[in-house]
């Protein structure tokens, strides 16, 4: 019985194979579903990116291309061909400020005023020295007056009268002296008195002559020296009074202010938290430069005077003319450079000092004679024409791997349903001969020859 009984029992192993049998179709169901979605999706997307029509770019015979005309390209900074750091040249505490970063001023313009009380006193006390010795100077060169030269005259007069009184009173004593009526001593005394009024006319007659000769000539000159050091002193004080005010040397803008009011400007030391040595940083911003350090290596490709376009980072699609100003004499042996800058011919207020910027150094020879043909004649100017339909708000649309790419392009004179495009195209590109609107940069893009060319690549 027990053999009868094992015999009736269900195998567990056959019952999990029939379960697996019964989900196979339902996965391969669930498969199909999902590749079905994947290919309905693929299709929707082909069938949402545009269609467009293109163009093979070609570049007419005589035209000098942008790839032909730049020999060199090389990354720097805007600078202010002239900053100055304007300080102050008397110590003082700022009593006005007149500008803000950024404002532009013109030249001599009053800038900032220092504390100017001291300046004045010193200049009034200078004033009055030299008033008194013009005085001095004045008395010497006009001489004695005739009142004095009369109180000279008088005064001699009256001591040759004492003289002679002397003289007489003498006499008659040397006659009583063989009577014995008068002593030795008397006649001495006025022998003495004689003498001492001799003395005194002498004196009076010298003061008389120098009344009337008026001052030596040695003096004057003295007085006159000393009037021209104290006429330089003068001026010393009212020169330091009026750099209290302190102007702009040339017009030009504010790039930075390092004072305000009540802080003390010095000469001399300079501290963080106390003297400011400077007090405004001012540049020239329409006399710009671009700095380079152009490698050993690529350095023949630069000269003197050779024209550049520059080009910066916070605006790429304003290209601005310049040429190489400055070349160092000297190389940079650790960075194995030759610093060049390169002046902009036509900067405005876009260009900030210490901006980014690409300089591309030009071939002048090419250079010139893509001059010479921007001057011809529309018609006889040999250039890159694409049909006036291809341009949108100064750009154009080329197919690259299947993505259509934007690109900045200048424009020229259109003719006959042609543009020139002097700039920005350099011939072979795939060009989108009329844009679909709402075309974004490097979208998706199904094209094909409008002139039954060759495939866009």
């Amino acid at each position: 019985m027990d053999n009868d009984l094992s015999k009736l029992r269900i195998d567990k192993s056959l019952k999990s194979r029939r379960s697996e049998r019964r989900l196979w179709p339902w996965i391969l169901i669930a498969l199909l579903g999902l590749a079905l979605c994947g290919g309905v999706w693929k299709w929707a997307q082909a069938a949402s990116v545009p269609k467009v029509q293109t163009i093979r770019v070609r570049v007419p015979a005589g035209v000098i291309t942008e790839a032909q005309l730049v020999k060199l390209n090389a990354t720097g900074y805007v600078m202010a061909a002239h900053k100055i750091e304007l300080a102050s040249k008397v110590v003082g505490r700022v009593a006005w400020v007149g500008v803000e970063m950024g404002d532009k001023v013109a030249k001599d313009q009053v800038l900032v005023r220092l504390e100017d009380d001291e300046y004045k006193a010193r200049v009034a006390q200078e004033q009055g020295l030299l008033d008194n010795s013009k005085a001095v100077l004045a008395q010497l060169i006009a001489g004695s007056r005739p009142q004095e030269i009369g109180a000279a005259k008088a005064k001699l007069d009256q001591a040759q009268a004492e003289l002679e009184n002397a003289q007489v009173s003498l006499k008659r004593l040397q006659g009583l002296l063989s009577t014995r009526a008068i002593s030795q001593q008397q006649v001495d005394d006025a022998d003495a008195l004689v003498r001492s009024r001799t003395a005194e006319v002498e004196l009076q007659r010298q003061q008389y002559e120098l009344a009337k000769a008026g001052s030596r000539q040695e003096q004057i000159n003295a007085q006159r020296a000393t009037v021209r050091q104290l006429e330089g002193t003068l001026s010393m004080a009212a020169l330091d009074e009026n750099n209290t005010v302190i102007r702009s040397p040339i017009a030009a803008t504010i790039l930075q202010r390092n004072v305000e009011v009540g802080e003390f400007v010095t000469t001399g030391f300079v501290g963080d938290r106390g003297a400011k040595g400077y007090v405004l940083s001012i540049a020239d911003l329409s006399d710009l430069r671009v700095e380079l350090d152009i490698s050993q290596n690529d350095f023949s490709k630069v000269s003197a005077h050779q024209p550049c376009w520059i080009v910066t980072d916070a605006y790429p699609d304003k290209k601005y003319a310049g040429v190489v100003d400055l070349i160092s004499p000297e190389a940079n042996r650790q960075k194995a450079t030759v610093l060049v800058r390169v002046k902009v011919l036509t900067p405005d207020d876009l260009l900030k000092p210490d901006m980014n910027a690409t300089v591309s150094f030009l071939d002048p020879a090419l250079a010139a004679r893509a001059e010479r043909a921007t001057t011809a004649p529309a018609a006889d100017r040999p250039s890159i024409r694409v049909p006036a339909t291809a341009v949108r708000d100064g750009a154009v649309f080329v197919v690259e791997n299947g993505k259509a790419v934007k690109r900045s392009v200048s424009t020229g004179a259109t003719r006959e349903g042609q543009i020139e495009i002097p700039r920005g195209l350099i011939g072979g590109e795939d060009l989108i001969v009329n844009p679909p609107d709402g075309l974004k940069d490097a979208a998706p893009v199904k094209a094909t020859p409008a002139d039954g060319g060759e495939e866009p690549s």
